[in-house]
């Protein structure tokens, strides 16, 4: 009688360990290059499911064509504050895939401000009008390794121009995209 219940007790304590919710990471480090761009991000934790990204970077253009003497190319700044809401952490647990450095599917709203205060060109006297877009997506994040990572994600949402503080007459809006392809390296 002993045994059977020392085994029913201890098989108890492993499915109660095992029910434990499965949450994003307190805080994580990266940073990641994409085809039009590079950015170093940080991930803060709100909540079991739900994470403050934080980024700086450089989200870049090209153009070229017979009215250009050469093919231009522009790196302006960008700041991006994106809540995320990683909601099949629970499901990756139990299917026994890895979380770490908050590995999975996620929605966000992404916010991202262009200011007008540098650019980097091949092109002398360029500048940007600077904007504010707010796009709700949907992507994924997976791990390659330790460290590595890659990201996908799309969505569609709305972008503010404010071109009057750069000569235009008036100030504009329009569809916003946002359609990423990333890999990166998580400190």
């Amino acid at each position: 009688m002993k045994k059977i219940t020392f085994t029913l007790i201890f098989c108890g304590l492993t499915l109660i360990a095992k029910s434990q919710n499965a949450s994003v990471e307190e805080s994580t480090y990266g940073i990641q290059t994409g085809f039009l761009g590079i950015w170093a991000h940080n991930e803060t934790k709100l909540s079991n499911q739900i994470a403050l990204r934080s980024e700086i970077g450089f989200d870049s253009g090209f153009w070229g064509g017979a009215f250009y003497d050469k093919t231009g190319y522009v790196f302006a700044p960008v700041f991006t504050l994106e809540p995320r809401w990683y909601y099949n952490l629970n499901k990756r647990v139990k299917k026994d895939r890895r979380i770490e450095g908050n590995s999975g599917n996620f929605i966000s709203l992404e916010t991202s401000y262009h200011p007008d205060w540098f650019v980097i060109s091949n092109y002398d006297d360029i500048s940007v009008v600077s904007d504010i877009s707010i796009v709700p997506t949907w992507g994924i994040r997976r791990n390659i390794g330790n460290h590595f990572t890659y990201e996908t994600g799309i969505g569609i949402g709305y972008v503010y121009y404010f071109a009057k503080s750069a000569g235009y007459l008036e100030n504009e809006s329009d569809v916003a995209v946002n359609l990423h392809l990333r890999i990166g390296y998580r400190f």
